[in-house]
């Protein structure tokens, strides 16, 4: 079931599956919450496991202004209150992960539990400037944009498993649409550091130890970042729940199943 919601000056849809507590699931940048289906099944037999696409993804609308964190924690908070599903355990991958922790610290109400998974606390390592830069910069050529995309978002066992056939394949899922450039533009702005003290949500932050996209040691900041929180790593590049979705699977549900 999708829904329709005006936040500020966006239009936001999410989906929502399965029955029971419920689980937001937060995407990272791309083309929006299609990134969560190949676990859904895995969530949506003991949880209702709701979807949004937020501003920049392909299903949102909004006047095309700059990203900022805060809008976009905005608009997870109200998907909740809207799904009457509050407070919610909320995951989120990559870009999420910092959308995900400042809408547990705006909103603390809202949030039950919280799962950063390869995140960032701030867009201070150069690393991660010199890469979404250089990823912005191949816009100009898709296929190139796409193959860039693949090739770091992954480990290089987990592609050399895969085969060359279906490493082809992914470059597809990343095309460079306004919506995708204005995210990795906000990864190059982003700043939560003065909000994590704010989270009071139990935390449980997912690192990836190969992460040639955001590097681990920005996973660990974000750790580091929040009172009382635990940390996981899995050994696997940027797209942990892609490379070991057993692993990743387990960790969430049995960090978010404590009583």
């Amino acid at each position: 079931m999708a829904t329709t919601l005006t936040v500020g000056n966006a239009r936001v849809t999410y989906r929502t599956e399965g029955s029971g507590p419920a689980l937001v699931l937060v995407h990272g940048a791309g083309p929006g919450s299609v990134m969560w289906d190949g676990l859904l099944d895995r969530f949506t037999g003991h949880r209702t496991v709701i979807l949004p696409d937020l501003s920049g993804s392909e299903p949102a609308e909004d006047d095309g202004s700059p990203l900022a964190i805060e809008t976009l924690a905005e608009q997870v908070n109200a998907v909740i209150e809207d799904s009457g599903a509050g407070p919610a355990d909320v995951v989120g991958f990559s870009l999420g992960a910092p959308t995900a922790a400042a809408a547990a610290a705006l909103r603390p109400d809202l949030v039950r539990r919280l799962v950063p998974v390869a995140g960032l606390a701030h867009a201070g390592d150069e690393y991660v400037r010199q890469y979404m830069t250089t990823w912005l910069e191949l816009a100009e050529a898709p296929a190139a944009f796409g193959r860039f995309a693949t090739l770091t978002a992954h480990s290089r066992p987990f592609l050399n498993r895969i085969g060359h056939d279906a490493v082809e394949e992914l470059h597809a899922f990343m095309r460079p649409t306004e919506g995708l450039l204005r995210q990795l533009d906000l990864v190059r702005r982003l700043d939560i550091r003065s909000l994590l003290p704010r989270i009071t949500a139990p935390t449980l932050v997912i690192g990836a130890s190969l992460d040639q996209t955001i590097p681990v040691e920005n996973h660990r900041e974000v750790f580091a970042g929040i009172r009382g929180s635990e940390y996981a790593e899995l050994d696997t590049g940027h797209v942990a729940m892609g490379e070991r979705p057993d692993e990743f699977v387990k960790l969430v549900r049995d960090f978010l199943d404590r009583p």
